[in-house]
């Protein structure tokens, strides 16, 4: 047949209505019932409508001689490109006899797994089988069937129904171990491993180990058992089930386990928030992967795009980490709790009890949150910048060390003068009836305020601001000495001063440097002049702190630009107020400028020209009637200004709506960044010794090794973690000797029994 014939066959063709057009070449003509697939005018296949087996023999024909593209063939013959597929594989792997397939269900194949998924997981979250039937619109008695073909039963209390999971158990156990392993270990009870230290009381107010579960998959790089039992309810959090691999990029971030451990951040989270409801990534996973990224500076859940799930997961203990969504999905349900201020409040109570010693001096000062979104909020002064922007302020409470011990977010953007009470009575609430001496900058400064921290059994230490007289050099000496292995050296002079008339003595410790003076006062007369300048001038650590966050931890960065209504009673300044006030100002210098115009024509008044002072009001009368305007409208401006409220609530300010930016998520973003440095701080004081350059670049060699790659091996009691060697000798030897304290620890990866073993690679 030539070209042409074949045209008009094909434009007839495609104008009869019982002819279904594939492509240029190919169509599927009707014949009553049956079909017949034409491709170039040739009949490549002939069946009846109704059977599927050729019609599906037909459509794999097509597309495995390349006549036609599965999209083209799946819309001819009615069905989704997904089904052709299906074809494809079922014929690949079976020939002819795969594509057929008999009436009825297909047998073998359970039926409604899908609702059988969604009535065992509403079970599971505790609703009765008459509110599932009315949430699904179908009778109790199908629901109540439903679960009883499940094997469903009501959980006794503290255990976990048909999860063979049970505390105690090896997360390396076949499925069968499991279920023997589960008939003998009482729920709830967590049998102390052989071999294992006692805990000290004093060190932790949390328990030394997390309950154990177990996986009950054998392949740890394929969780398909353990992702079945979140998705249908059955699991709180999947269990740490490692594999041996070589290699494993960031693993060197496991050296801060310990530290995390004894932090006590796990066991604080579950007794705030308690669960997060079944999931395969449940809250000790969710913590765990949020600490660990800021420890390997993953500052944005949006950066996990950049990182392998695959090879983070290896790090955490399962096949794969959690992504962008699942991960602010998390977020948002530990925010909707809203105990974000009680588990920071709970890790500061334990850190008060490990790092006693390091309270005796603590450090408090605002930093400024800058918002660069569309809402409108409060302004705050920004130092950094040097200008007032929309911004959160957030108050840290730190150590002597530098350390973190809690955050509080102000409410829109009070002062320290009006927070410090606030501050200082949740400190007295985490350190108990011990002598304290709080430390800040001038933003504190307020002599009632000291009168009333000093009467409440705080010392005050800060520095004196405004004006002072300078104290005169004579009065001054040098001090030496050396305080926390440092030799210091300073020019000071050390006298009482009074305030508030005089009701009110404290002593001034003043520094004398390239003639400037700083005066710094106090109620500490116990301590020598130089400790009492050292510990002021150390409040830098705390400005440090800020910055290594910010650039580090991305401490500015917000996950959400949320608001939550404010306050409308919240006074504010008054507008009207403030542009009186300002025309008032302006008036009142118009007028000054005249007044001094008129009286240096009087000085210069010659008594020859003007003999008398009536000549010279006469010569100037224009000046005087000018001022004498100027006067009246001064006097009623201020009337005017008197009758305006100088401050009114914020809700009457422009009828905008009052809102603030959410705060939850981001005090519970900014808790977790405070443990994951106190956990490289633990790190570098036990670097210390062993580091001769560690003040200069210890962070450094920390951050070095814990984005280091390393082995993972697992035996029956240890999880072996071998660290790549560093960039020189001495920081690999410094490592090791890292490594090996953090073994003397004997600390067990969370959630297992697997005890946590470090190394780092022998050269060569």
């Amino acid at each position: 047949m030539d070209n042409s014939a074949q045209q008009r066959l094909f434009s007839d063709d495609r104008a009869k209505r019982d002819s279904v057009v594939i492509n240029d070449h190919c169509l599927v003509r009707l014949e009553g019932d049956y079909r017949a697939v034409v491709a170039s005018g040739v009949v490549v296949a002939h069946f009846d409508s109704g059977d599927r087996m050729a019609a599906a023999h037909a459509m794999v024909t097509l597309v495995a001689q390349g006549l036609a593209q599965q999209s083209e063939v799946a819309r001819a013959f009615g069905c989704s490109a997904r089904t052709l597929r299906r074809h494809e594989r079922r014929f690949d792997e079976g020939g002819l006899a795969a594509l057929g397939r008999g009436s009825g269900y297909p047998r073998g194949r359970p039926r409604g797994r899908a609702r059988d998924r969604q009535v065992a997981r509403l079970k599971a979250e505790g609703l009765s089988n008459r509110a599932i039937a009315h949430r699904l619109g179908v009778d109790e008695k199908s629901v109540r069937k439903r679960l009883r073909r499940l094997g469903w039963s009501a959980p006794a209390p503290e255990q976990l129904a048909l999860l063979p999971t049970q505390v105690g158990a090896d997360p390396n156990l076949s499925a069968s171990e499991i279920a023997k392993a589960s008939s003998t270990v009482p729920a709830g009870e967590i049998p102390a491993p052989q071999g294992a230290p006692a805990a000290d009381p004093n060190l932790s107010a949390f328990p030394a180990t997390e309950p154990v579960t177990a996986s009950a998959d054998t392949d740890p790089s394929h969780r398909r058992l353990d992702r079945f039992f979140a998705h249908v309810g059955l699991l709180d959090d999947a269990a740490p089930f490692f594999g041996n691999a070589a290699a494993v990029p960031g693993a060197g971030v496991l050296l801060a386990v310990p530290s995390l451990v004894q932090s006590g951040v796990f066991a604080a989270a579950r007794e705030v928030y308690g669960s997060i409801g079944p999931a395969f990534y449940g809250l000790r996973t969710t913590i765990l992967t949020l600490l660990l990224m800021a420890l390997l500076r993953i500052k944005r859940p949006e950066a996990l795009k950049e990182r392998s799930p695959q090879g983070l997961g290896r790090v955490l203990g399962l096949d794969r980490a959690p992504e962008v969504k699942t991960l602010r999905r998390k977020l948002s349900r530990l925010a909707a709790a809203q105990g974000a201020a009680e588990f920071g409040e709970r890790l500061a109570k334990h850190r008060v009890a490990v790092c006693g010693q390091a309270m005796g001096f603590l450090y408090l000062d605002g930093h400024v949150r800058v918002y660069h979104g569309e809402r409108r909020i409060p302004k705050a002064h920004v130092a950094r910048m040097r200008l007032p922007m929309p911004a959160t302020t957030d108050y840290w409470c730190n150590d002597a060390r530098g350390d973190p011990l809690f955050v509080v977010t102000a409410e829109a953007n009070a002062g320290l003068v009006k927070m410090l009470p606030e501050l200082l009575d949740q400190i007295r609430a985490l350190v108990g009836e011990r002598r304290l001496t709080v430390v800040f900058d001038r933003g504190g400064f307020s002599p009632r305020l000291f009168s009333r921290l000093i009467a409440a059994g705080f010392d005050i230490l800060t520095y004196k601001k405004g004006k002072h007289r300078r104290v005169p050099k004579r009065a001054f000496a040098d001090h030496t000495g050396v305080i926390e292995g440092r030799k210091l050296c300073y020019t000071l002079a050390d006298q009482g001063v009074r305030l508030l008339k005089g009701t009110l003595r404290l002593r001034q410790v003043t520094r004398l440097k390239d003639g400037h003076q700083t005066p710094i006062l106090t109620s500490r007369r116990d301590l020598s002049a130089l400790e009492v300048a050292f510990r002021m001038f150390e409040r830098w650590r705390q400005e440090n702190f800020f910055k290594y966050l910010r650039e580090e931890y991305l401490l500015d960065a917000l996950l959400d630009y949320a608001v939550e209504p404010a306050d409308p009673t919240r006074e504010v300044p008054n507008p009207a107020w403030a542009e009186a006030d300002a025309k008032l100002r302006a008036l009142r210098e118009e007028l000054r400028g005249l007044q001094q115009d008129y009286g240096f024509a009087a000085l210069s008044n010659l008594e020859c020209q003007r003999p008398t002072m009536r000549g010279f009001k006469i010569a100037h009368g224009k000046i005087a009637h000018q001022m004498r305007d100027l006067a009246r409208r001064v006097r009623a401006l201020e009337q005017r200004r008197g009758r305006i409220p100088r401050r009114i609530p914020v809700s009457q300010r422009d009828g905008a709506e009052v809102v603030k930016l959410s705060t939850e998520r981001k005090h519970l973003t900014n808790v977790l960044k405070m443990v994951a440095y106190q956990a490289e701080s633990d790190l570098l004081r036990l670097l210390a010794p062993h580091y001769k350059r560690v003040e200069q670049e210890g962070r450094t060699l920390i951050q070095a090794a814990l984005a280091s790659p390393a082995d993972i091996e697992v035996t029956d009691t240890e999880l072996r973690i071998t660290l790549a060697m560093q960039s020189s000798a001495h920081r690999s030897r410094a490592v090791a000797a890292l490594c090996a304290a953090l073994n003397a620890t004997d600390s067990v990866f969370p959630g297992t029994r697997l005890r946590l073993r470090y190394t780092v690679a022998a050269p060569g």
